[in-house]
C-alpha cells in the first residue's frame, strides 16, 4: 500500500477485519449517541466502503481516527453524513415509473377531495419536483400537499432552492418526455448561468422537512408514500421497521411506491398490499 494512501473500496491489507468491524460499530454508536443519526442497521458492506472513502478524503489512517474527528467536529460529521445518506437522484428518474403512476395511480387520486403525498428520502428534491409537475399536469396539484423529507438538512436546503445543473436539462427533458409529460419541459424552469431555477409555483404545496426513517415516527396519514431506492441500503430488520412506519402512516387503499430494486417479498407486509404495477413496484394497501 502506497505511503499515505488508503486502498478503496476494500479494507487496507494491513487492517485486521475483526478490529475494523469493532471500530465501525463504535463509530456508528458514537454518531447515534452524539448526533442522533442511526446507521447501525444499514448494510455493512456499503457502510464500510463509504466510511473508508471519508477516511481517505479526511487524510486519516483509521476508523478510530475518523470517529475522534466526527465526534469533536460537527463539520466533519456533516461531510460523513453526506457520504452515508445516499443521494443518487434525477428528475423523472426511471421514466417508466412516472408513466405507470399517471396511468394507474392518477385515476385513483381523482376520487379524493384532498391528496397527501409523502416523499420519504427525497435527497436534493429532483423527484419531488417531478411529482409536482406530474400532479400539476393532471389537474391534481391544487388539492395536493407533498411532504418531502430526508435525514440530511444540507440536501433539503438544496431541494428548497430548486436549482439544478443546467447541463442536466437535456437528460431531464428526455426523461420527462418518456414519462408522459404533456408540455414543454422548459416551461418549468429559468436558465441562469450554469443552473436551472425551477418555478417557485411548483413548491407552493410542498413541505420540506427533516425526518429520520430509522428513528422517527409517523407524522400524518397519507394517500401516497414514495420511497424509491432508499431501503436497499437497510438490513432486513430495518426494512421491516420502515415498512411498519409506512403502513401505519397510510390511509385505506393508500399507494406505496418503491424503487425498481426493492420488493415487498420476504417482508412482514407482503400480504397487506395488492400489486398495481409489478415492474415499477407500485402497490396498493388492501385495507
Amino acid at each position: 500500500m502506497a505511503q499515505g494512501k488508503v486502498e478503496l473500496p476494500d479494507t487496507p491489507a494491513a487492517y485486521d477485519r475483526e478490529l475494523e468491524r469493532i471500530e465501525i460499530e463504535l463509530l456508528l454508536e458514537g454518531v447515534y449517541r452524539h448526533y442522533g443519526f442511526d446507521f447501525r442497521s444499514y448494510a455493512y458492506s456499503s457502510l464500510k466502503r463509504r466510511i473508508w472513502k471519508r477516511i481517505e478524503h479526511e487524510g486519516l489512517r483509521s476508523v478510530s481516527q475518523l470517529q475522534d474527528r466526527v465526534l469533536h467536529d460537527a463539520n466533519s460529521m456533516e461531510r460523513l453524513l453526506l457520504d452515508l445518506s445516499i443521494n443518487v437522484t434525477a428528475m423523472y428518474r426511471d421514466p417508466g415509473f412516472y408513466a405507470a403512476f399517471r396511468e394507474k395511480v392518477v385515476p385513483l387520486l381523482r376520487t379524493y377531495p384532498f391528496i397527501r403525498v409523502w416523499h420519504a428520502g427525497c435527497s436534493t428534491g429532483e423527484e419531488v419536483y417531478s411529482m409536482a409537475i406530474l400532479l400539476e399536469e393532471e389537474g391534481l396539484y391544487e388539492r395536493a400537499r407533498i411532504y418531502a423529507t430526508d435525514i440530511n438538512e444540507m440536501v433539503l436546503q438544496r431541494a428548497r432552492a430548486g436549482i439544478f445543473p443546467l447541463d442536466k436539462m437535456q437528460e431531464y427533458t428526455q426523461n420527462y418526455v418518456r414519462a408522459g409529460g404533456t408540455r414543454s419541459f422548459s416551461e418549468y424552469y429559468t436558465a441562469m448561468y450554469d443552473g436551472a431555477l425551477f418555478n417557485s409555483s411548483l413548491t407552493r404545496n410542498v413541505v420540506f422537512s427533516q425526518h429520520n426513517l430509522v428513528t422517527d415516527g409517523s407524522f400524518a396519514e397519507f394517500n401516497v408514500i414514495v420511497c424509491r431506492n432508499v431501503m436497499i441500503y437497510f438490513d432486513r430488520k430495518l426494512q421491516n421497521r420502515v415498512h411498519r412506519l409506512f403502513y401505519d402512516s397510510m390511509g385505506r387503499f393508500g399507494i406505496l411506491a418503491l424503487g425498481n430494486k426493492e420488493t415487498l417479498r420476504f417482508t412482514d407486509f407482503e400480504d397487506k398490499y395488492e400489486v398495481l404495477d409489478a415492474r415499477e413496484k407500485i402497490f396498493r394497501r388492501l385495507a
